[in-house]
């Protein structure tokens, strides 16, 4: 599930970003390193209460820094086969090489706050959008719209992708020690305008990307199995 996806992807980008594991190592052997990160202070580049929930499943000791990165890119860069998931990593890359600047340029006492033993810091930033034909939606920003994106997305086939990045203070701000998306493909029933209705206002519709696609939203009805 994306669920399982999405908590390995994290798991794996700070392992890695850590141990230097190799990037073909099994799941596994990198979630048995999760002792390194006990050695390095994990800042999570996202303010989302799902990826919050994530580290928090994980038991992971983490600072959370909200990222000032605008996330304006021209979509027409990033058309074709695999255009939509290196959207999301080039989201994450931004977010979290924002972060580590940011933290970085802080005073001592802010550098502190966020850091108090002084441990090199490895910042984890992420974006998730629906790709539907090619074409990139990201999180509808009114209610017409949230409902203009279940209507077009109402008895058909899409792909989730999440880009995850990681920049380390070892590493510097100029490239990510890692980066890395991952993809799902997902089925909607089809759905009536009482239940798009009723699903934009339940409110779940706020974190849709990470919500309805990262199996947490347990109420709606709204995903189907691929026919």
């Amino acid at each position: 599930s994306l669920c399982v996806r999405g908590m390995r992807s994290i798991v794996m980008a700070a392992a890695l970003a850590t141990s230097g594991v190799s990037a073909m190592a099994s799941p596994s052997s990198l979630i048995a390193r999760q002792a390194q990160l006990s050695k390095i202070r994990l800042i999570l580049g996202s303010q989302s209460p799902r990826r919050r929930e994530i580290f928090d499943l994980l038991e992971l000791d983490y600072a959370v820094v909200v990222s000032d990165f605008e996330e304006n890119l021209d979509k027409a860069d990033f058309v074709g086969e695999g255009g939509p998931a290196r959207y999301t990593v080039a989201n994450a890359e931004g977010k979290a090489q924002d972060v580590l600047k940011t933290i970085l340029a802080s005073s001592d006492e802010e550098r502190v706050a966020h850091n108090p033993e002084g441990k090199p810091l490895v910042v984890v930033g992420s974006d998730t959008v629906v790709d539907l034909d090619g074409v990139i939606l990201e999180k509808p920003k009114s209610t017409d719209a949230a409902k203009a994106m279940l209507r077009s997305l109402s008895g058909r086939s899409h792909y989730v992708h999440t880009g995850v990045s990681v920049f380390t203070s070892e590493a510097g701000i100029e490239a990510p020690a890692l980066s890395f998306s991952e993809t799902t493909h997902v089925h909607f029933g089809e759905l009536s305008e009482e239940e798009i209705e009723a699903y934009v206002a339940s409110g779940e519709m706020a974190g849709l990307h990470t919500a309805i696609w990262a199996c947490s939203s347990k109420k709606s009805n709204l995903i189907r199995p691929n026919p």
